[in-house]
């Protein structure tokens, strides 16, 4: 057994840039005081900067969204500065940071040198996480524009509203159910994001009075831009926002995937349909002994003994992407099976097919990400896309012709080709593999998109 390191133990992105943070404690001594506020934690990982400012309208939430987020900080480990002065964007201050908050800052609120550091700074792999009014923010600033990800537009009246959630494995949305009832502030965007960023949610314009943006209409998305990691909510204008538990780990979520604790693929997705939506398992046939237990709550199919296999056999595959979100418990052991024949013997897949394993601890070629007893992952991709046991991470696998590749977290880190004729992946169908007793991995959001033939 060869227990691999956690993506939590790897070096922080403060860390990696000690360098350049070297005069750090004189700049800082430069700046205002609530610039360089004092840690809420003993030992923090992390640290965040949280700015205010304001030049146009101001939202009387702000203190408590700045409470909230000193609260989180303390408990999940992370520093948190506040500051409304522009004068913390620089080179030097703002490389302390692995993530800038904006919290409903609107207008101009930088100059152009101050623009230039938080350019430089989301370049060399910054996080940014802007939180309702930021998109009301910096509208002659293209840089900024991408960054948000959609300028605002309109709101009506607060109100209740129901939001879809479409991606429950970010560490945004992965407490949440498939819909989610909140009362807030609903903006209209000028533009949908969702051909740049992961949209992560969407609101149900036939639930609330004003929508203007139809069917589609994103109002959260995380993505990576120009080497650095964007989170977006619209949510939080009311100071209620910040005492309701789902918007605060919302918040935590997007914080941490901003900060680098958390991993989460946040690539555009457009195209797939369900194969498991959570409701229902038709289509699928359990092979061997042992099933999965489904939790239409939470949407979850959870493995239970074993040796076994659940196989989607309403459809033979030939050339696809399929994608699937995962979580183990512990050192569990699991797989996706890919490119076997249609059969009620789970040995078939194992003897014709070729299964990406999902496994904590094990050699290299047998262990989370590799193409089961034949290549390994590429073990430090692997290790710094992989979220811990108790969260969720997201495969997507794909196959063309006889080239098979594994993405964890929007990360590619594997990729092998087929020269067994006996094991062709030019067709064939997939399952999700139950272990055995004491393995217990849940599975989420079984999607496919058909992809064309390629050599």
């Amino acid at each position: 057994m060869h227990p691999h390191p956690s993506a939590h133990s790897r070096p922080r992105r403060g860390a990696r840039l000690a360098a350049v943070a070297a005069t750090l404690l004189l700049a800082a001594a430069a700046l205002p005081a609530a610039a360089s506020g004092a840690p809420r934690s003993s030992a923090p990982d992390d640290r965040v900067l949280v700015f205010s400012k304001t030049a146009g309208f101001r939202h009387d939430s702000i203190p408590d969204g700045i409470a909230a987020i000193e609260e989180l900080g303390a408990r999940g480990g992370f520093a948190v500065d506040a500051t409304e002065d522009a004068a913390a964007f620089t080179p030097d201050n703002l490389a302390r940071y692995d993530a800038v908050v904006f919290l409903s800052t609107t207008g101009d609120v930088l100059d152009a040198g101050q623009q230039s550091a938080f350019e430089g700074y989301v370049g060399a792999g910054g996080g940014y996480v802007g939180v309702h009014a930021a998109a009301d923010t910096e509208y002659d600033w293209p840089f900024y524009g991408g960054l948000v990800g959609a300028y605002f537009q309109s709101h009506p009246a607060i109100q209740p509203a129901t939001v879809a959630v479409e991606d429950r494995a970010h560490p945004a949305t992965a407490h949440l159910g498939p819909v989610w009832e909140r009362t807030d502030e609903w903006y209209n965007y000028r533009t949908n994001p969702r051909d740049r960023a992961r949209v992560l949610a969407t609101l149900d314009e036939s639930s609330y009075q004003g929508g203007t943006m139809g069917e589609d209409h994103p109002i959260a998305w995380c993505q990576t831009y120009r080497g650095g990691r964007a989170f977006y909510t619209g949510g939080g204008h009311t100071k209620e926002s910040y005492a309701d538990p789902a918007f605060r780990q919302h918040l935590l979520g997007g914080i941490r995937y901003a900060t680098g604790a958390a991993q989460a693929d946040c690539r555009p997705e457009r195209g797939y349909r369900p194969l498991f939506d959570g409701t229902s398992v038709k289509g699928w046939k359990q092979a061997g002994p042992g099933g999965f237990t489904l939790d239409p709550a939470s949407g979850t199919l959870t493995s239970t003994g074993g040796m076994g296999m659940l196989w989607y056999g309403a459809r033979e595959l030939r050339s696809y992407s399929l994608k699937l979100d995962w979580r183990v418990s512990g050192d569990d052991n699991s797989g996706v099976f890919v490119g076997f024949p249609a059969s009620d013997d789970p040995w078939s897949a194992v003897d014709h097919g070729y299964e990406i394993q999902i496994d904590a601890t094990d050699t290299p070629d047998r262990t989370t990400g590799a193409v089961y007893g034949f290549q390994s992952a590429d073990l430090a991709q692997r290790d710094a896309a992989l979220n811990p046991p108790g969260e969720w991470n997201t495969y997507e696998i794909r196959v063309q012709g006889e080239r098979l590749r594994v993405w964890l977290n929007g990360v590619r880190i594997n990729d092998f080709t087929n020269r067994d004729p006996a094991r062709s992946l030019r067709r064939g169908y997939v399952g999700i593999q139950n272990h055995g007793e004491g393995d217990e991995v849940s599975f989420r959001d079984i999607r496919l998109k058909d992809l064309p033939p390629r050599g």
